[in-house]
């Protein structure tokens, strides 16, 4: 997917090219285990992908506009994870009240966070050395649309869906991204939780 100010030269419209592009930037996640972003060659990541240099450059025309694509499909995944168990609560759930449907969707992001907690650290510092601020604002709007389509079932009016989603969205990246900046070994889940939940339910009024 090309995104405003990211260099991809081409498409993955065929499968093959989806999976290259891919490979690509699952080679540059597992060599991030290893060292600072800054340190990782274009060369290794190729290495590590098992393909040519020039495979590379028909994708990309620099490192940093595969961290940026990189940040944003891993941001992506996450918001549609998100989606698919909040739909899966309004299906399964009969007597479900807002509150209790808000807790257990952001129980399931912090576990979610907590599962790939290093990568997570890592998105949100390479974020702020990347990402320019169109590209983050466009990420920041796709994890507000994802609180519309989430709130939609319990908040109909839309400007107050419109203001509940971008404060729920507010605190948790505010809350989140903060603490793994300071604290990429955050070991404290279900304070950070429940500070969470009580952030968010002295925020919303509906």
């Amino acid at each position: 997917m090309a995104l405003p100010a990211i260099n991809v030269r081409r498409k993955p419209r065929q499968s093959r090219a989806r999976i290259t592009q891919e490979a690509l930037m699952e080679s540059f996640v597992r060599l991030l285990h290893d060292r600072p972003a800054s340190e990782i060659t274009i060369r290794e990541i190729t290495d590590v992908a098992g393909v040519g240099l020039g495979t590379f450059y028909e994708y990309f025309s620099k490192k940093e506009d595969l961290i940026a694509l990189t940040i944003h499909q891993h941001v992506k995944s996450n918001a549609e994870a998100l989606k698919s168990y909040a739909q899966s609560l309004i299906e399964l759930s009969t007597n479900l009240d807002f509150s209790a449907y808000l807790q257990h969707i952001i129980h399931f992001q912090l576990q979610e966070v907590q599962a790939q907690q290093f990568l997570w650290a890592q998105t949100f510092l390479l974020e702020r050395q990347i990402s320019s601020i169109e590209i983050y604002r466009k990420s920041y709007e796709m994890m507000v649309q994802m609180w519309q389509s989430i709130l939609m079932p319990f908040v109909q009016n839309h400007e107050q869906l419109d203001r509940v989603s971008l404060n729920v969205q507010r605190v948790c990246y505010g809350v989140i991204s903060q603490t793994l900046l300071i604290q990429p070994e955050f070991r404290e889940w279900e304070v950070l939780e429940s500070d969470v939940i009580g952030f968010v339910k002295s925020l919303i009024e509906v």
